[in-house]
C-alpha cells in the first residue's frame, strides 16, 4: 500500500512516500517560509522525484497534533483536498505519538516535548513494550515543562523543539536520568505518521473527511480572545 503523508505540527515540516515497510521518499525542510507556500510544492516534486502519479497513491496519512494551529490547519486543508479529488482514504494520527516513534524500541521511558508557547509544552509519556508495542503512560497535555518534569522518576529520552529549548531546565531537574535523542532522531517525521497509519488502513480505520480535525490541546488566541467567558 503507498502512503503519502504530511507533518507541519512544527516548523520542522516534512512529506513522506511509503509504500508497506519501505520508504521511497522523504522531503525534509525547517526553513522560516510557511508551510501555506511550501506544502503543496514539495508533495509534487516528492511525486515527481519518486516517478509516483497521485493516481497511484492508495491513502494519505496526516499528523493531527498537537502543534503549531497555523501548521495543523494548513496540513489537513492540504491532505482533505488531495483524498478529495483523488478518492482516496485518510488516516490522521498522532504527532507525539508520531515523534515517539523515533527511537523505536528504546528501553528508557520517551517523552516528546513540543514548544506551546505561553512558557508551555505539548506532550505526553511513553514507553516501548515487546520492542514494537508503543505504548501511552500519560495522556497528551499542554502543561508546564516543570509538570512533566516533576512526575518523571526514571532515566528519560527527550525530543522535539521543546527538548532543545527547555535542555537546561531538564538536566538541571533530571541530572543523569534525563537523555537527549540525537540530531537525526530529535524531529517529527512524515514517515512515522505513515507508519502509524498503516495498520489503521490495513483495519479499515480510515476516517470520514468531515471528522478529521486538528488536536489544539488549547483555544486559539482569536477564540480566547472574543470567548464570552
Amino acid at each position: 500500500m503507498k502512503i503519502l503523508s504530511v507533518d507541519t505540527s512544527t516548523m520542522m515540516g516534512s512529506v513522506a512516500l511509503v509504500e508497506d515497510d519501505r520508504v521511497i521518499s522523504e522531503f525534509a525542510l525547517n526553513l522560516q517560509t510557511t508551510h501555506g507556500q511550501r506544502l503543496l510544492p514539495t508533495i509534487e516534486q516528492l511525486l515527481e522525484s519518486s516517478h509516483c502519479p497521485i493516481e497511484l497513491i492508495d491513502g494519505f496519512a496526516v499528523a493531527l497534533g498537537p502543534g503549531s494551529f497555523t501548521g495543523l490547519r494548513i496540513a489537513l486543508s492540504s491532505v482533505k483536498g488531495l483524498a478529495m479529488a483523488s478518492g482516496r482514504p485518510v488516516v490522521g494520527v498522532s504527532t507525539l505519538e508520531a515523534l515517539a516513534l523515533n527511537l523505536y524500541s528504546s528501553r528508557h521511558l520517551v517523552c516528546p516535548l513540543l514548544d506551546a508557547r505561553k512558557k508551555e509544552v505539548y506532550t505526553a509519556l511513553f514507553r516501548f513494550e515487546q520492542e514494537d508495542n508503543l505504548v501511552k503512560l500519560k495522556e497528551e497535555s499542554v502543561i508546564p515543562p516543570e509538570a512533566i518534569l516533576a512526575e518523571i522518576k526514571q532515566t528519560t529520552i527527550f525530543l522535539g523543539d521543546g527538548a532543545d529549548l527547555y535542555r537546561d531546565l531538564i538536566k538541571k531537574k533530571l541530572g543523569d536520568m534525563a537523555l537527549f535523542a540525537p540530531i537525526n532522531l530529535r524531529y517529527p517525521r512524515a514517515v512515522n505518521v505513515a507508519r502509524l497509519a498503516l495498520p489503521r488502513f490495513q483495519r479499515g480505520e480510515a476516517m470520514e473527511i468531515e471528522f478529521l480535525i486538528p488536536t489544539y490541546l488549547r483555544r486559539s488566541e482569536a477564540e480566547l480572545k472574543f470567548s464570552p467567558t
